[in-house]
């Protein structure tokens, strides 16, 4: 099998592998820059006047959609493109690029990417010279669409990758630490205070008092940097209605199978029986190699002879009968080249067949097909010129591949049929006029049905929770009924985290885009009118809370302040009413608690026992300022204090000054890391997804 099939036949993630040489300069061009501003109204955002258009989104998501949910690809993929067009306005305004020769460094270098399609499997060494070989032969190519995927899954990545590489270091190079910082934190990491201090912790204070929401708004007001919000959130309260299957679904499906097992075994016609007995893993009728087959269970069921069942087994969701219906010596893999003459074709959006020919319009085309080449016409030139097929110049080729990549008529064809032979066959897709290049390796192949049901939830037990919920929401159109309604069933109102527009989850509910675009299409005490289907369960909302970009409500923010609120009003309350006088002594008399002591605080550890790490607490014990005097009361962060320094040191200075100035410089490159954030915001962003998603 040659290279360039190799990767194809890994799929079409893969294929961006197959770089040809001649597109690199394309790509260090403008065209690596931007994923295209269209200028249609399909803009689903704007960074610093950049449009992310949804046309070209949409083709990033069907390159990189397979075997990924769409919902977290959608939001994982408009993440890289806001943080791809920051960046490369960064790169911009610093003048970074990336040269022919460094992109042909990347790609042939010692940490090339493409190791692993040109490594040789003896050896374990890369073979530069295979893969320029490899690339030269699509250097050929007029696939406009493969070149095309090959630029924006393979080298825009690279690119970006590169310019990234190189703006981190010339952010990591500008970092410098000063002599006399290093020599600063040098001579406080060694300092030691000795202090006494009076403390009253606020847990000395019931909780009883109330705290407001105006309360709440004040304090949150007052550190609005610490609670402001740049988007909208709100949040809801649900109800919960178990729907998953039990154990009397799992024995209904079971008894189905068993309904089944003696006429799926004694039937000679399997496609009838499966267009009247539906089953989750299509029949696929032709043959495939054991090695090809990736079942846990395939060598139980080779052991079977044909015509028997294996089963009923357990396969991921569904319970499994297997039908051993062919076995024979077939090739590990097969060359073929064909020509087609389409009568159907596969529409990009939906997946399904078109008509676009006409049976006996196309049968007679492959007829003159068959004849041009009978009459000693070059099949390549035939080719090219009737089939409608998109390896036509390739002549046709299908270099070798293994069983159950073809429809199965073609597959039949291809792997039953000795080398040279030629012959015309129907498929869903239209007429091929077919011919065997080659076989490589034999081994037994097998025809197998699978009769696959799901464990799924009956339409009993489906309906008994939908019931339920449904009867629940009808009566709990209000905050009041919704919280009753629920304690008289045993269960409670779970509250949610905060939702934005654009999410796709909630967590602790799940997916459910439907739910988050029904919260932001009502209003705080809407209920949901019917229940939503979550998961496996149905669910009742009501929405609790709507906040606006700024500052939350107090019903949000209560959760995160009013225990800082409740300390604000201990610490008055302390102050005022237990710290009389100004002296330790007085302070201890007046409040009721010894004198404590605490000989050792180390400036670069700054615990203390009974108060722990109170940044106001270790600012006043190394302040020399209150070296033998009494501080006033300070509110700490849990509880008031008074301090006294009794002395300050400095210890042996045996830290090494080389260790210091690294912890700053790595402090430093944290902030660099952290960066991403700073463009953020100071980026003009709109997004509009939730007009489309």
């Amino acid at each position: 099998m040659s290279v360039i099939q190799r990767i194809r036949d890994r799929g079409a993630w893969i294929v961006f592998g197959i770089i040809a040489l001649a597109l690199i300069a394309f790509i260090l061009q403008d065209g690596v820059r931007r994923g295209g501003t269209s200028a249609s109204n399909t803009t689903l955002g704007i960074v610093d006047g950049d449009k992310i258009d949804r046309v070209d989104f949409e083709q990033k998501i069907a390159m990189y959609g397979r075997g990924q949910q769409r919902e977290q690809l959608i939001t994982q993929l408009l993440d890289q493109e806001v943080n791809t067009l920051l960046m490369q306005h960064e790169f911009d305004k610093l003048g970074l690029v990336v040269s022919d020769k460094e992109l042909n460094d990347i790609l042939y270098g010692e940490n090339s990417p493409l190791k692993r399609e040109f490594t040789d499997p003896q050896t374990g060494v890369f073979d530069v010279e295979k893969a320029k070989q490899a690339f030269a032969q699509i250097k050929k190519s007029k696939n406009t669409e493969q070149q095309q995927g090959i630029v924006e899954a393979y080298l825009k990545p690279a690119v970006l990758q590169a310019l990234q590489a190189k703006y981190q270091a010339l952010l990591q190079q500008s970092l410098y630490v000063p002599k006399w910082l290093v020599e600063k934190q040098q001579a406080d990491n060694n300092l030691m205070s000795a202090v006494s201090y009076v403390f009253v912790p606020y847990s000395s204070i019931s909780d009883s008092s109330k705290i407001s929401d105006d309360e709440i708004m004040a304090y949150a007001t007052k550190h609005k940097k610490e609670y402001e919000k740049d988007e909208e959130t709100r949040t809801i309260a649900y109800v919960n209605f178990d729907a998953s299957a039990n154990a009397a679904d799992s024995a209904i499906v079971m008894n189905q199978l068993a309904a089944l097992k003696n006429e799926f075994q004694t039937t000679n016609d399997l496609t009838a029986f499966f267009e009247k007995n539906s089953t989750e893993s299509p029949y696929y009728n032709s043959f495939i190699s054991k090695k090809e087959i990736k079942h846990k269970y395939i060598d139980s069921i080779a052991k079977f002879p044909t015509g028997s069942i294996y089963g009923p087994y357990v396969d991921g969701n569904n319970f499994v009968l297997a039908k051993v219906v062919a076995v024979k010596q077939i090739p590990d893999s097969v060359k073929v080249r064909h020509i087609l003459i389409a009568t159907q074709q596969q529409d990009q959006s939906t997946g399904s067949l078109q008509r676009i020919r006409e049976d006996s319009t196309a049968k007679k085309i492959i007829d003159t097909v068959e004849a041009l080449i009978k009459s000693g016409k070059n099949f390549d030139s035939v080719c090219a010129k009737y089939s409608d097929d998109g390896n036509k110049t390739k002549g046709g080729v299908y270099d070798y591949f293994t069983t159950g990549k073809m429809v199965p008529k073609f597959n039949d064809f291809s792997f039953e049929n000795p080398i040279g032979y030629k012959g015309i066959i129907q498929t869903e897709y239209g007429f091929h006029y077919v011919e065997v290049l080659g076989q490589k390796g034999a081994g037994p192949g097998y025809k197998i049905a699978y009769l696959s049901k799901p464990i799924s939830v009956s339409n009993e037990t489906d309906a008994a929770a939908n019931n339920a919920a449904a009867q629940f929401a009808a009566s709990s159109k209000s905050k009041q009924l919704f919280d009753e309604n629920a304690s008289k069933i045993g269960k409670t109102g779970l509250p949610s985290s905060e939702i934005k527009e654009n999410d796709f989850s909630i967590m602790g509910v799940g997916e459910s885009r439907q739910l988050v675009k029904w919260v932001y299409e009502h209003n705080v005490g809407d209920v949901t009118d019917q229940p939503m289907r979550v998961g496996d369960k149905y669910l009742v909302a009501i929405v609790t809370s709507v906040s606006k970009p700024g500052l939350p409500p107090a019903g949000v923010l209560r959760s995160q302040v009013e225990i800082l609120v409740r300390n604000e009003k201990k610490a008055k309350q302390i102050i005022e009413t237990k710290f009389k006088g100004n002296t330790l002594d007085a302070f201890a008399a007046s409040t009721g608690v010894a004198i404590q002591k605490a000989d050792s605080l180390s400036f670069d550890r700054p615990f203390t026992p009974g108060i722990g790490n109170d940044n106001k607490f270790s600012g006043a014990a190394f302040n020399a300022d209150n070296k033998g005097k009494a501080t006033e009361a300070i509110a700490g962060s849990t509880g008031v204090f008074s301090i006294k320094v009794e002395n300050i040191s400095a210890k042996a200075g045996n830290e090494d000054v080389q260790a210091i100035k690294q912890s700053i410089l790595q402090n430093q490159r944290m902030a660099i890391y952290r960066g991403a954030d700073a463009l953020h915001k100071a980026a003009t962003i709109k997004d509009y997804r939730s007009k489309f998603y």
